[in-house]
Order: C-alpha cells, then sequence, then structure tokens
C-alpha cells in the first residue's frame, strides 16, 4: 500500500486540511526557513553567535526532515507524533535563543510556529483516532 493510500485511509478529525493545502503551505514555510536559518547558521559561522544559539535550529530541522519518513515512510503515527512535539519544542526555544540577537529572525518563525502548533494537534489527533 502507497503512502498516499495509507494516508487517506486514517481516522481524521472533520478539521483536517485538505491534502493539496500541504504543499503550498511547507513551501512557503521552507522559503522562510532557509532564509532565517540560513542567516543564523551564518551568524554562527562568522562567530556573531555562539553555538548554543543555533543548536535548536540544527535540531529543528533534523526533527523537521525526519518526519516525512517516519510518517510515510515508516507509516508509524507514533513516532511521528513524537517527532513534531520535538519540532513544536525546537522552534519555541529557537526563537526564543535568536531573540537578543535577532529579532527579526525570531519574528519570522512565527507562521512557521502557527501551522507547526496546528500540525502537532492535527498529528496527536491522528495518532489517538487510530491508535
Amino acid at each position: 500500500m502507497n503512502s498516499y493510500n495509507w494516508y487517506s485511509q486514517l481516522i481524521k478529525p472533520v478539521w483536517s486540511p485538505p491534502a493539496f493545502l500541504f504543499g503550498p503551505v511547507w513551501t512557503f514555510l521552507y522559503v522562510l526557513i532557509a532564509v532565517s536559518f540560513g542567516k543564523v547558521f551564518w551568524m554562527f559561522w562568522k562567530k556573531e553567535i555562539a553555538f548554543a544559539v543555533a543548536l535548536p535550529f540544527l535540531l529543528n530541522l533534523v526533527f523537521n526532515f525526519a518526519f516525512t519518513p517516519l510518517q510515510f515512510g515508516l507509516k508509524n503515527n507514533l513516532l511521528a507524533a513524537v517527532d513534531i512535539l520535538l519540532v513544536l519544542g525546537t522552534l519555541v526555544w529557537a526563537m526564543i535563543a535568536i531573540y537578543p540577537h535577532s529579532r527579526w529572525i525570531a519574528y519570522i518563525q512565527i507562521p512557521y510556529l502557527l501551522w507547526v502548533s496546528f500540525a502537532t494537534i492535527l498529528q496527536l489527533t491522528i495518532t489517538y483516532l487510530n491508535r
């Protein structure tokens, strides 16, 4: 069974967005992530910020990129739920860590934070409904 068929057969809440919405939303968010995270890593490279400030951004990327293989490759809702919680946690940590050094980077994360918050609630609900 391919991933699309598997996901389409899961029980989802009525407020779950249509599948076609995810692509455009993530495309927009990945542009924001590329610009802002790129700036963070550049600041670290130039020694303008400590590794401790860049670390949550690095971890966020790892957890973000792990979600799709966990959810759609392994087809494991529970691991995907744990992962999305880690994405949310590292994003909040990143925003707090960078704020004293570059407020615009913290502010540009707000759309990402809103979407990941929604996605976390959605994933936790799907995990619960399909236990």
